[in-house]
């Protein structure tokens, strides 16, 4: 039953990604998008056959905070709670940067917001422990046939014994790497996509590829981009905050985090990390695309968009793979995504909450619909098959060992220290700082915050 969750929610998750939209589009949810006839008849079909969603709601509208919205247009799980329940998801889109600042206002002010997503992975625990969010377990059924199969998921983010979050799937969109083979072809190095399927991905061919590509003085550049830090420390299998037994765990002096860490220092002192001073610490993607830089290790969105504007960052040859492997982890760890929901606080609809999650795992458990995911994937964003075998092995790894790191959702504070070049975990990649010094000067503090956090404050 695990793999076959592994299978189809990697098909499935095509649509969940096709749903967003940008801040200032205000969302589409109407049925006036331009959704394929056809496809709309056969989701309602399959609905109305669907014997694990059962009962009717009252109260069909739900309403959405978030800054994306969701579209009938793509996606499958939207149609299927139109046409199983006549719902309808009334979208508040507000820019992400502010949206805690407008999730509070609306519960204040009873605005009656009803869900707002888990996948940023900042809304647990500290979402649950200022009371932003409620628990679910009084209109999901983890035992039931639509859910038992992610109920070890679930499990995963209990707090003082309740779920507070909806997790519908666990994908593996979290973190590729990114690069171009054109430029792997022409500097003659060997292909990172060959080297996964020979079971030879690891730190190690990463750093050498690293050190047979880079040369800034001829403008040719290692790694970019924000994500490699924390996305490489999680193929440790050990995450710098951990939840166990329902209590958040600081292991910033496991020898596993100190590994990596020292691992990331090296690639800084090798040269092998672009330096952000020199283009006013902005990313520089389209590098990749110019071939001046060999690897963005970035979430799957950035793909996740017409092929003419994913090929104009990284070039018509664009592939990507997981993060390396840790030589020394039991096991093969990259970092894994939640696809789901948390119930806000003061929420006027939350069976409908419900019932639309219900309606994504239905979709999720019918494998007759991956192939309309991976259609909808070629043609909206011009993937190849490989793309889409890619990505559908990276959420079965995300699924088979499954790692977050809770840091980001433990307190504004613990963020603000750890997510930092100057205090936290950027400071190896970033700017060579020993790890011994830096989890020195911050161990003590994180480790009050944390236990703070895990006596109800934050």
């Amino acid at each position: 039953m695990k793999k076959a969750k592994q299978f189809i929610a990697a098909a499935v998750s095509v649509l969940l990604a096709a749903s967003v939209v940008s801040c200032g589009s205000g969302g589409q949810n109407e049925k006036t998008d331009k959704l394929d006839t056809a496809t709309r008849e056969e989701l309602a079909k399959i609905a109305a056959k669907d014997e694990r969603l059962t009962g009717e709601l009252e109260n069909k509208t739900i309403k959405w905070m978030a800054n994306w919205g969701f579209s009938t247009e793509k996606d499958t799980n939207y149609v299927v709670f139109q046409e199983r329940y006549g719902g309808r998801i009334e979208p508040v889109i507000i820019d992400w940067e502010v949206r805690y600042d407008k999730l509070a206002t609306a519960i204040n002010g009873d605005e009656g917001i009803d869900f707002f997503p888990a996948g940023d992975t900042d809304a647990f625990p500290k979402g649950a422990i200022k009371s932003m969010f409620v628990p679910v377990d009084d209109y999901i059924d983890f035992d039931s046939e639509l859910w038992i199969d992610v109920k070890d998921d679930n499990d995963m983010f209990l707090w003082n014994g309740k779920h507070y979050v909806i997790c519908t799937d666990l994908s593996g969109a979290n973190t590729a790497v990114f690069y171009n083979r054109k430029t792997i072809d022409e500097y003659g190095l060997e292909d990172p996509a060959e080297l996964f399927a020979k079971g030879e991905w690891t730190w190690d061919t990463f750093k050498k590829l690293l050190d047979d590509f880079v040369d800034p003085e001829n403008g040719l550049y290692g790694i970019d981009g924000y994500w490699t830090e924390a996305a490489l420390s999680m193929t440790t299998g050990v995450p710098y905050v951990g939840l166990e037994n329902g209590k958040l765990v600081n292991n910033l002096k496991n020898p596993a985090v100190e590994r990596v860490q020292n691992f990331m220092t090296e690639l800084h002192d090798d040269g092998c990390v672009l330096n952000k001073e020199l283009f006013d610490w902005n990313e520089k993607p389209n590098f990749i695309g110019e071939g001046k830089e060999l690897f963005y290790p970035c979430g799957l969105w950035a793909a996740y968009k017409p092929a003419e504007e994913w090929k104009k960052t990284f070039g018509e040859d664009m592939f990507f793979v997981p993060m390396p492997k840790d030589p020394k982890a039991d096991k093969y760890y990259i970092p894994a995504t939640v696809e789901g929901f948390m119930m806000v606080s003061g929420c006027k609809n939350p069976e409908g909450v419900a019932k639309f999650a219900d309606c994504k795992r239905a979709v999720m458990l019918n494998e007759s619909l991956r192939n309309i995911g991976e259609d909808m994937m070629i043609k909206t964003y011009g993937w190849t098959p490989e793309m889409v075998a890619m990505r559908d092995k990276m959420t079965e790894m995300a699924n088979e060992n499954p790692v977050f790191d809770y840091y980001i959702g433990v307190s504004k504070d613990v963020t603000s220290i750890l997510d930092s070049a100057e205090t936290g975990i950027r400071g190896s990649l970033q700017a060579g700082t020993p790890w011994s010094e830096t989890v020195g000067a911050c161990y003590d503090v994180v480790d009050a915050l944390i236990g703070d956090a895990n006596n109800g404050k934050s």
